[in-house]
């Protein structure tokens, strides 16, 4: 029952006094109400928006960021202001987002619109603080007048005076002690009376502002701080050097082994811009030069590995680009967010490559000296002054020539091989007559070509220039790539070579009329010790490899056209002499 339906049931001879006593209650009711209810609407509100916004703005990574619930949030709260002050700082918020907006991943204007955050919770908190007093300043003075309109009441009714204040002022003692207890931040603090009237809205008012005050204090954004630091700690244990970057080339962490191998501190590195700390450090700049230029190596591509100075010894690593890409909310396409750079050390596998390389040049050097040996005794038997052979002695003798020049060639692919994983190859480059090497070529070649009775026919361009290579290696690709088309070529068909001048350089191109390798092929046929399935199986599979090394260590490049039934055109490119 309502204070007023109580009052009007009173004497008739206190009607006035009643009347009074409930203008005076229901007046300083509804001002605490009022009062409550602004603080719902005017400041808890605004602190919901600041902390959807906070909660937007303090995601674990970058990547998972959106300024969309942050955007509507800011809106609400520019449409929602109440205190002094507060249109200033939500100004100052806007303006710094929009600086945010356009360079996410800048810690110091996260830090200002943390700040903006900050200021405008920090007013509304002193607002529900202001407002809490001034309805504890206007319950005391209801309190006040209720108790002075029931002295006098007293003198009249005793029993309105034993009735009425205990129904008016017990409900506004708890509210103020449950108010005093929220200004002191303990939201956990319930008004416990039920009512249907004005006490009671004024209860679940009170309750439901103290819900709200629990729910934003214990937020989750302490279990968000937490699990970055796991994810911070995780990439810390990590054995392999790991460097992430954001989509604007800015470092956003480190591990330990990486800041090793980089020889920089965290605070150095953390923060900054990759591209301005290339500038002193090579590695670092080695590491993102193709990040800069949004260039994707691929597997066959990939560089060699990187020799790096880490525990007192040369170690090598390769190195391994992550993409990070998300899918913002609300939308359907990924959008790339950065890079992480792993290091893999392949220090071992590249001790036992030497160790392979080191033991192939080894044999192949002790293998080329009996094989001599070999080749002269083969030619001092063929020497009618040795003596006078049979028909099957030279069958013999030609069969053990022809493996004796085989596994000569097998062991020079082998120490050219050698020499160039070791870095020990040595180039004498100047400006080359093309027309000289082409016929050196054409001469070695001969003999094989009219044993298969193979026209070679030659073509040459107009105004030929001369070439800046190496003499010796050049003739040798050239050569090796004439012998491997009348391989493959049928007998009585044609080989053709043409020389034409193209790009600042000349052209070799090599045509035969066998039967074509598969597409799926062409992209191993450089690949060392690689032969093309179902060939006749001749020699190790290194003159292509070795050719492509000649050839690239020259400044050139080195290709094949070829499809099955039609032939094949190998050709290579070197740049004319200056």
């Amino acid at each position: 029952m309502k204070v007023k339906t109580k009052l009007s049931l009173a004497v008739g001879l206190l009607f006035l006094m009643i009347v009074a006593v409930t203008f005076v209650s229901g007046k300083y009711i509804s001002d605490l109400r009022a009062d409550t209810e602004n603080i719902l609407r005017a400041n808890y509100k605004t602190l919901e928006y600041t902390r959807n916004m906070m909660t937007a703005l303090d995601e674990p990574t970058l990547e998972r960021f959106s300024s969309r619930p942050f955007e509507e949030n800011l809106a609400r709260q520019a449409a929602n202001v109440t205190e002094p002050g507060e249109g200033a700082a939500t100004r100052r918020l806007s303006s710094h987002f929009q600086a945010l907006q356009g360079t996410p991943a800048s810690d110091s204007l996260r830090r200002l619109v943390r700040r903006d955050l900050s200021e405008i919770m920090g007013l509304n908190m002193r607002a529900i603080v202001a407002k809490s007093e001034q309805a504890t300043a206007t319950a005391e003075t209801a309190t006040s007048s209720i108790a002075f309109t029931g002295t006098i009441c007293l003198l009249i009714a005793l029993i309105l005076l034993v009735n009425l204040p205990g129904n008016i002022a017990d409900p506004i003692r708890e509210l103020t002690g449950s108010i005093q207890q929220i200004a002191a931040k303990n939201y956990g603090k319930r008004v416990h009376f039920e009512s249907h009237g004005e006490f009671g809205d004024l209860a679940r008012s009170f309750n439901t502002m103290a819900e709200k005050l629990q729910e934003f204090d214990s937020s989750s954004l302490a279990n968000l701080l937490f699990e970055k630091k796991r994810n911070e700690a995780l990439i810390e244990q990590m054995e392999e050097p790991v460097i992430g970057l954001d989509e604007n080339q800015v470092l956003l962490f480190a591990n330990g082994n990486a800041l090793q191998v980089l020889g920089m501190k965290k605070a150095e590195l953390v923060g900054h811009s990759a591209r301005e700390l290339s500038a002193n450090n090579d590695l670092l700049r080695s590491l993102t030069d193709d990040l800069a230029t949004g260039t994707k190596t691929e597997p066959a591509d990939r560089p060699a590995p990187l020799k790096i100075y880490k525990d007192n010894r040369e170690s090598y690593f390769e190195k391994e680009v992550v993409e990070i890409q998300v899918v913002p909310t609300g939308e359907l396409k990924k959008q790339p967010k950065g890079h992480v750079i792993v290091l893999k050390n392949v220090t071992p596998f590249k001790e036992l490559d030497f160790a392979k390389t080191n033991f192939l040049a080894t044999i192949s050097h002790e293998l080329k000296t009996p094989i001599s040996s070999i080749k002269m005794s083969l030619q001092l038997l063929k020497n009618p002054q040795t003596g006078v052979l049979n028909e099957e002695q030279r069958q013999l003798l030609e069969s053990v020539r022809e493996d004796s020049d085989r596994l000569l060639k097998i062991t020079g692919e082998l120490l050219d091989m050698t020499q160039i994983e070791t870095g020990k190859i040595e180039l004498l480059i100047d400006a080359t007559d093309p027309l000289r090497i082409l016929n050196y070529a054409l001469e070695t070649v001969r003999v094989p070509a009219g044993q298969k009775r193979i026209s070679l026919i030659t073509t040459l361009g107009d105004a030929l220039p001369r070439i800046q290579a190496d003499y010796d290696k050049t003739a040798w690709v050239l050569t090796n790539l004439l012998v491997n088309a009348i391989r493959h070529a049928p007998e009585q068909s044609r080989v053709e070579v043409r020389l034409d001048a193209k790009e600042n350089g000349l052209f070799f191109y090599v045509k035969d009329q066998g039967k074509g390798i598969e597409e799926r092929y062409l992209t191993r046929i450089f690949d060392r010790y690689f032969q093309v399935p179902g060939n006749l199986k001749e020699g190790t599979g290194l003159g292509l490899a070795i050719c492509k090394e000649f050839i690239e260590a020259q400044r050139g490049t080195i290709g094949v056209d070829s499809a099955v039934g039609e032939g094949s055109i190998f050709y290579f490119w070197l740049p004319a002499a200056l």
